[in-house]
């Protein structure tokens, strides 16, 4: 269940058409799947990818996306604290950050600066979201016991390295 919040105006919105509404009316796409299959810690990408495949292939033909893998990070992922301090500068890209959350949690937040406060959106489990190309934003798996699984799409990998604005933005929030 995805929850947005609006920290600036101390606004948490849980309701999945609210937050549906809310992240389209901005230009963000986000949309929930079933995610009925529980996987074991050693499945393989290529099984969890499969096993998604029904919704995966149509929305892929229909974006014009190239391909697919499957991230995973947890408490046990080698240098994490590297991995998590690279994505929580703001920053950008020059192509759709697209990740559907097989299971566990990740929040993304987002500046879009036209008189709009910041805000995020907790993702778990079933959700999708589509983080428009030169959309500032950041992301944080969490501090203690992070735990995503999520299948990125992409049409080329190279558009997904960060461009990192360097506003200083993100030091004004923080995951509580």
């Amino acid at each position: 269940m995805a929850i947005l919040s609006i920290p600036d105006k101390q606004i948490v919105i849980k309701d999945v058409a609210q937050i549906r509404t809310f992240m389209n009316q901005r230009g963000i796409f986000f949309d929930q799947w079933q995610c009925a299959v529980e996987f074991q810690d050693s499945a393989t990408q290529e099984e969890i990818l499969e096993a998604y495949s029904t919704d995966l292939k149509p929305f892929m033909a229909q974006g014009g996306y190239q391909t697919a893998d499957v991230i995973s990070i947890n408490s046990l992922t080698e240098n994490y604290e590297a991995i998590r301090n690279k994505f929580l500068a703001e920053h950008i890209h020059s192509e759709d950050e697209i990740r559907f959350f097989v299971d566990g949690e990740g929040l993304f937040w987002f500046n879009l600066e036209n008189e709009e406060p910041v805000f995020n959106l907790l993702c778990e489990k079933g959700d999708l979201i589509s983080v428009p190309a030169g959309t500032k934003h950041w992301f944080d798996a969490g501090e203690n016991d992070p735990f995503v699984k999520a299948i990125r799409i992409f049409i080329d990998m190279t558009g997904w390295i960060p461009e990192y604005t360097d506003s200083g933005i993100e030091k004004r929030y923080s995951r509580d």
